[in-house]
């Protein structure tokens, strides 16, 4: 009986110390160099016609928050040592998913029409990190959204943007310090 208490005991204490080291990884983990302090987002801009009013504002700010929120880089206004700039390049809503009309009158024709709509938003990224050159890229991300054709896009659209921005910030964030 003696050697079953120790055993417990033994099982009781490697379980208590093992328990009290941090863990060594990140759900997050970014790929970070030490030397990388800081993080400047230059203000995008709308190189489209069509998108909200601030869109471009909006998004900008995303982006500060997010890498301020996940990373232990400062955000600076300008020569960080990690530079995230660009453009929204796209922004289009098409149809998607046809479906029939039937107006249940033999005499018409079948005419299709879409069941759903989709947003696209494409977003220009210039990245470019002092500390590691051959990181630096120019890349062009893009998301969508589909929503029901019946619906008004005024009625849908901060929903889908919030959905879409979400989408895109994540995949500069793994492209940029995450490297996935």
């Amino acid at each position: 009986m003696s050697i079953f208490k120790g055993l417990i005991y033994f099982c009781l204490l490697a379980l208590l110390f093992g328990c009290s080291a941090p863990p060594r990884f990140s759900f997050r983990g970014g790929v970070l160099p030490e030397s990388a302090k800081t993080i400047s987002v230059q203000n995008f801009f709308l190189d489209v016609p069509a998108g909200p009013a601030n869109i471009e504002v909006d998004f900008t700010e995303r982006l500060r928050d997010y890498y301020q929120r996940n990373t232990r880089l400062a955000v600076v206004p300008d020569n960080g040592h990690l530079m995230i700039e660009g453009a929204i390049i796209g922004y289009a809503v098409t149809p998607v998913a046809p479906t029939s009309n039937n107006n249940a009158d033999p005499n018409e024709l079948f005419t299709e029409v879409a069941g759903q709509q989709r947003l696209t938003i494409n977003i220009q990224v210039q990245y470019t990190n002092t500390v590691q050159d051959d990181k630096d890229f120019d890349k062009s991300f893009s998301q969508f959204a589909d929503f029901d054709a019946n619906a008004s896009l005024s009625d849908v659209e901060n929903e889908l943007i919030d959905e879409i921005f979400e989408q895109i910030i994540q995949n500069i964030f793994n492209q940029t310090v995450a490297d996935w």
